[in-house]
């Protein structure tokens, strides 16, 4: 039942592995958590639906069948509105705060600014989350107990699949709320791929990963409104044959966004996700590894 309230979560996060891994990608899901602590609740000034909106709902369900594809699957259960594993590990606002943050926290990235650093100050439709400071430490103590473990194994997994196999390939999973995508001509991207404009994977990635959505009836777009947060350009590093992509659903393509219920067409997404990234595999296995992207 989502959400769940609790007054901890242990583990913070899981990781789904096939049998053996088959193939060189690993699925990452960092926003789609659902488990809200009591303390958290009574904190905020918001109801746990608000809390909710700035969730990728049920993208790890989605995305489940990477497993099957030979593939791991990470995902956060905490929620992205409790801390945000897509941003630097200091990414705070000092007017959240009792108390004085470290020296090499970053304080003025546009992130920031806008409320959503690595504690969040808002929901994604702007509301504050918090009725009152927090003190310092707390913040603190939640980044030493789950970002940092959480990247500390994502970047154990990255090793592993690249020692494995020549090459790594991060697809980094979340969703995105269609007023995010609305153009003055009327058409809405139904997925947004990110590459960092062509710095986090080799051209080769991004190309078979359009190709295989489209061919499944989807409009995709690359890098507008979402080029790829923290994870995406820095686990990607085309030069060693580390590549990382982030794909982005359209929240209306599979849920009620007002409610957060899934829609009937939420199966079809999934069972066609699935087909794509089968396909994508496949060319990729006849292909040689992506080709490296050369340093500028």
């Amino acid at each position: 039942m989502r959400p769940i309230i609790t007054d901890e979560f242990e583990p913070p996060f899981v990781i789904v592995e096939p049998a053996g891994q088959a193939v060189p990608f690993i699925f990452n899901v960092p926003h789609a958590g659902a488990v809200y602590p009591a303390s958290f609740l009574a904190q905020s000034r918001l109801d746990a639906l608000a809390l909710r909106r700035s969730e990728d709902a049920f993208v790890d369900e989605l995305f489940a069948s990477a497993v099957d594809l030979g593939a791991p699957l990470m995902a956060a259960r905490f929620p992205r509105a409790f801390l945000d594993l897509n941003r630097e590990p200091y990414e705070l606002d000092s007017r959240m705060f009792d108390g004085r943050l470290p020296p090499f926290a970053n304080t003025r990235s546009m992130r920031v600014a806008g409320g959503l650093g690595t504690i969040p100050r808002i929901v994604a439709d702007g509301q504050e989350i918090y009725g009152s400071r927090l003190p310092v430490d707390e913040a603190l103590q939640r980044i030493e107990w789950l970002y940092k473990p959480y990247h500390r194994m994502l970047r154990q997994l990255v090793r592993r699949t690249a020692q494995t196999f020549g090459q790594s390939i991060l697809i980094d999973c979340h969703s995105m709320p269609s007023s995010s995508v609305s153009r003055e001509d009327g058409a809405k991207a139904d997925i947004v791929l990110g590459d960092r404009y062509g710095t986090s994977c080799a051209p080769l990635l991004i190309d078979l990963v359009e190709a295989a959505l489209r061919g499944r009836g989807y409009t995709v777009v690359r890098n507008k409104p979402y080029a790829g947060g923290f994870i995406t350009e820095h686990y990607g590093e085309p030069a060693l044959n580390r590549h990382a992509l982030q794909v982005e659903i359209n929240r209306a393509i599979y849920m009620d966004e007002r409610n957060l219920q899934k829609k009937p067409s939420f199966g079809i997404l999934a069972a066609d996700i699935a087909h794509a990234f089968a396909q994508v595999i496949e060319d990729l296995a006849g292909e040689q590894a992506p080709r490296q992207i050369a340093a500028e």
